[in-house]
């Protein structure tokens, strides 16, 4: 199958499987061309829906594009095909489109990835509801009763007590939500500590966002954390670079506990992109104050600024002495028969 073909599958799944687009209902793609994998989604869209408004961002007026959206009604789909990310004036396309029930397929910021990397993104868009949905609810029933969570690295070890804020899940199963759809590649579970001062130990990174939003990776390197702040680390100079970045403004909080489902990508299967790669199978977890969806005393959402992703070398996590990942799976994919 060409890399063309593929594209024109996966994104086929995603709008009729993941967020069950149906006619009547009508659709609008609003994309670019100032990227080749924009351009190669774009023409997988028009596959997919060969009936769709498809906008050029850069040709259309603005107060147009503007006019096709607003005569949109619930359930009408709108897909965003950005090399960075659409902006008009005081229109916020997503807001707007939640708000009036618009479903929502979102790809930003494909113009980080080169070439190269193009087969890996289009692979991760692959929909397998028996795959996402199974286990990304496997894991939040496990997630939400753990007490104590304890992530082994070669050489090191990371504790969670106190418990987990409920998970939240990006599994494409929009049912009983607001919202349906949103940015993709999907594949992801996240909580994060009940107290945040309760997280303590070592760790062991391989990659991080950096101060230009583009995956670094590196030989695995430690990190510190005490009661919940990265306290120290072995990491190079980019990393200290991010860490100062942080701390400028605020602590050096550990977050997002978000254990990645896709398996498109990997260590060794990597995409510059952060809010793609956050997907990949494993652990990643966030450093700084900010984080949108819970809410903790203390913190204002207008005045928390960072929330860097960074990717954890697992070894084994185990939820309250259960093994729970290990050599790159989750234990309870065999009892699930997914794969």
């Amino acid at each position: 199958m060409t890399i063309s073909e593929t594209s024109a599958k996966n994104v086929t799944n995603m709008v009729y499987l993941a967020i069950k687009h149906k006619t009547p209902s009508k659709a609008v793609v609003i994309f670019d061309s100032e990227s080749s994998l924009s351009r190669l989604l774009t023409e997988a869209y028009r596959t997919a829906l060969p009936n769709g408004l498809f906008l050029d961002f850069n040709a259309v007026p603005p107060e147009e594009i503007i006019a096709h959206v607003r005569a949109l009604v619930p359930h009408d789909l709108v897909i965003l095909v950005q090399s960075s990310n659409f902006r008009l004036a005081e229109f916020r396309f997503r807001i707007e489109l939640f708000q009036r029930g618009i479903a929502t397929i979102e790809h930003v910021h494909l113009g980080r990835m080169p070439d190269s990397q193009i087969e890996a993104y289009v692979d991760s868009l692959a929909y397998d509801p028996s795959y996402y949905v199974s286990l990304g609810h496997a894991l939040k029933e496990q997630i939400d009763r753990a007490e104590i969570i304890t992530v082994h690295c070669p050489g090191t070890v990371l504790t969670y007590e106190g418990g987990m804020e409920p998970t939240k899940l990006n599994v494409g199963d929009y049912t009983g939500m607001n919202n349906v759809g949103g940015t993709f590649p999907i594949g992801e579970v996240f909580s994060e500590p009940k107290d945040l001062s309760m997280v303590n130990g070592e760790a062991m990174l391989f990659a991080f966002a950096g101060t230009d939003h583009l995956i670094k990776v590196y030989e695995p390197f430690k990190i510190i954390i005490t009661a919940g702040i990265v306290t120290g680390h072995e990491g190079p100079a980019e990393f200290q670079a991010v860490l100062d970045q942080i701390s400028t403004d605020e602590k050096i909080l550990v977050r997002e506990f978000g254990l990645g489902l896709n398996p498109s990508y990997s260590k060794h299967r990597v995409v510059d992109d952060i809010t793609a790669f956050e997907r990949q199978k494993g652990l990643h977890f966030s450093l700084g104050e900010k984080h949108g969806i819970y809410k903790k005393p203390g913190f204002k959402q207008k005045k928390t600024h960072y929330h860097i992703d960074v990717f954890v070398e697992v070894e084994r996590i185990e939820f309250d002495g259960e093994v729970v990942f290990t050599n790159g799976k989750y234990s309870v994919e065999n009892s699930l028969a997914i794969k």
